[in-house]
């Protein structure tokens, strides 16, 4: 298995050689960049597999540059996985963060073995750290079709696109179809990071899902809502 890349997008060159030499010491290769565009032009260069990026930069905001990298027109490139790092302790920073595209966040100042688990468990739920291959199989509902082994989400033969989160989310709530999930199941489907009970990270992404495969987002037919329970996936659409 090849070793898997990490860039670190981060101003703070200290911080950046600190959790640069622990994560080489936890078998990842690293690399640094100081500003937004020197990280966006080293993410071409090196086609990582999961981009740090600090939300405080010195050219540009992380928000701008993650944007930039899910407008990447390399399908690589624009589905690489973003963890987010915030010194900022408003909740809205995340969830912007997260429904421009970033797959986790982590709040500064932070210990270098959470950001390890973290990256661990992105890179799990994307295939990339070392778990059992998922299941060979597509799953389809009407016009939706969800191929967990390539990792695809189609809707009438079109592409939606979803981060790696986003994907394991909608497996989970597919593989359930028909269930009522409180969010605590849902997080735990898909093993993911603890959240604060205040957090909407879920919400975040159930709102981009439903963005990517429901014909009017505001009018969801697949994902629907149960008020003050959470979420279901409905069996029968389309």
């Amino acid at each position: 298995m090849s070793t898997p890349q990490l860039l670190m997008i981060e101003d703070d060159a200290r911080l950046a050689q600190m959790v640069g030499e622990y994560l080489t010491q936890s078998g990842f290769g690293f690399h640094h960049a100081l500003d937004g565009a020197s990280g966006l032009e080293m993410l071409q260069q090196r086609s990582p597999d999961l981009v740090i990026l600090d939300l405080m930069l010195p050219d540009t905001d992380g928000l701008e540059v993650c944007r930039r990298i899910r407008a990447m027109p390399s399908n690589a490139l624009a589905k690489v996985s973003v963890l987010m790092l915030t010194a900022k302790g408003d909740p809205m920073d995340r969830i912007i963060g997260l429904e421009i595209g970033a797959d986790d966040y982590l709040p500064k100042p932070f210990e270098p073995r959470e950001l390890l688990a973290r990256i661990r468990a992105v890179l799990r739920r994307r295939g990339e750290g070392g778990s059992d291959a998922a299941p060979a199989a597509v799953m389809r509902f009407g016009t939706l079709e969800i191929d967990r082994n390539a990792r695809t989400v189609t809707v009438g033969g079109m592409a939606a696109d979803l981060t790696s989160y986003q994907f394991d989310l909608l497996v989970a709530m597919a593989e359930r179809a028909g269930r009522v999930l409180t969010r605590d199941q849902i997080m735990e489907a898909v093993r993911g990071r603890e959240l604060e009970a205040f957090d909407r990270s879920i919400d975040v992404h159930m709102g981009r899902i439903r963005a990517a495969i429901e014909v009017d987002a505001k009018n969801p037919k697949r994902i629907l809502t149960v008020r003050g329970v959470g979420y279901v996936f409905a069996k029968q659409q389309d």
